[in-house]
């Protein structure tokens, strides 16, 4: 029995070695050291891709246990571009280029317009007062033989007002007409001047509509006008000056104010709602700005100036007065203007109820 439990124990696989052999590895754990083997090469090229894990209910991810992402890098857009070694920093774009060119090209057009534009305000106005200067000094060319330059303009003031004497007389209404044109483009100028404009940059079309108003108008309607007046006060007591002034500056100031800036608003191509509302805008203020000037100015002209040369001692005033006349009433249409410039504006960018649509 000790023999057989001894032949039991020494047996041939007791010779074998006591090493056991380790079994063949599982499918599933050959893929996963391949995918691990695969993990540690993407960390080694960390510049190029990022191990990211999974985290999502997929069965299949949970085994894979990772996925591999490639790596994308943003480029900062204020880097400037590279190629090869040349930087193109700096440079402008095309369009750009384009832009400055254009913006240089009506910059220049801008100037050369202006400079055109003095050119010919400083034609007109040199030619003017050359004209006129001349015709002032010649008045008595026929006569110069043998004269001195202190004779010729000793005599030229004397001849120049007996010659627009001889001018009343042949046609009064022509001779004020011109007189009343040429005061009013005056004033216009100087009422631009006064705005701040260059001597030479004035608006050649106001001044134009200005003048025009005061040769078709004022030079005819006044003349007229005074005969009326004396018509209506035929008296010679003390009160008729005073009544004369009154009815001045009421009655036809507020007439002729109101022609003057209806005129105009035509002549700016306005339309009559426009006209119509600088009328009622400007009417009280420019008719009691007048009586800051007319009622002493008048006391003159009622009371020593004769009838037929009223007209121009109120064209000499008419100088400060078509000043104020001419830049209240362009402020007044540029204001105009603006308020209806951002009117449109403003009506144009307002949004849209999307229920009303």
């Amino acid at each position: 029995m000790a023999t057989s439990s001894l032949h039991t124990s020494i047996s041939p696989r007791s010779f074998l070695p006591l090493s056991k052999p380790s079994p063949k590895p599982h499918r599933s754990q050959v893929s996963l050291r391949n995918k691990q083997r695969s993990c540690v090469s993407c960390a080694l090229v960390h510049d190029e891709t990022d191990v990211i894990p999974v985290q999502s209910r997929d069965l299949t991810d949970h085994e894979e246990g990772s996925v591999v992402v490639s790596q994308e890098t943003e480029r900062d857009v204020n880097e400037p571009v590279v190629v090869g070694q040349l930087s193109f920093e700096g440079f402008p774009s095309s369009s750009s280029a384009a832009a400055d060119m254009g913006g240089d090209k009506s910059r220049e057009s801008g100037e050369m317009e202006k400079m055109i534009d003095r050119s010919i305000n400083a034609t007109i106005v040199l030619a003017a007062g050359t004209y006129a200067i001349t015709k002032l000094l010649t008045i008595d060319h026929d006569y110069w033989h043998g004269w001195t330059l202190f004779e010729i303009l000793r005599y030229a003031p004397q001849h120049n007002w007996l010659a627009y004497e001889e001018a009343l007389k042949r046609n009064p209404v022509l001779a004020k007409m011109v007189i009343s044109g040429v005061v009013y483009s005056v004033g216009d100028w100087i009422a631009q001047c006064y705005e701040g404009k260059p001597l030479f940059e004035i608006d050649r079309a106001r001044t134009l509509r200005s003048g025009l108003v005061g040769f078709t108008l004022h030079g005819s309607l006044s003349h007229f006008y005074y005969q009326f007046c004396e018509e209506l006060f035929p008296f010679q007591d003390w009160w008729v000056v005073p009544a004369k002034v009154a009815f001045d500056q009421t009655v036809w100031s507020a007439i002729w104010n109101s022609i003057y800036f209806t005129v105009l608003g035509f002549l700016r191509l306005e339309s009559p709602l426009s006209i119509f509302k600088e009328l009622k805008a400007t009417f009280l203020p420019m008719l009691t700005a007048g009586w800051k000037l007319w009622p002493f100015a008048h006391l003159i002209t009622y009371g020593l100036v004769p009838v037929e040369q009223r007209l121009l001692w109120v064209d000499c005033v008419e100088l400060i007065w078509v000043t104020i006349l001419s830049t209240y009433s362009n402020e007044k249409s540029e204001a105009r203007i603006s308020e209806t410039v951002i009117e449109t504006s403003s009506s144009s960018t307002t949004p849209i109820d999307p229920s009303k649509e």
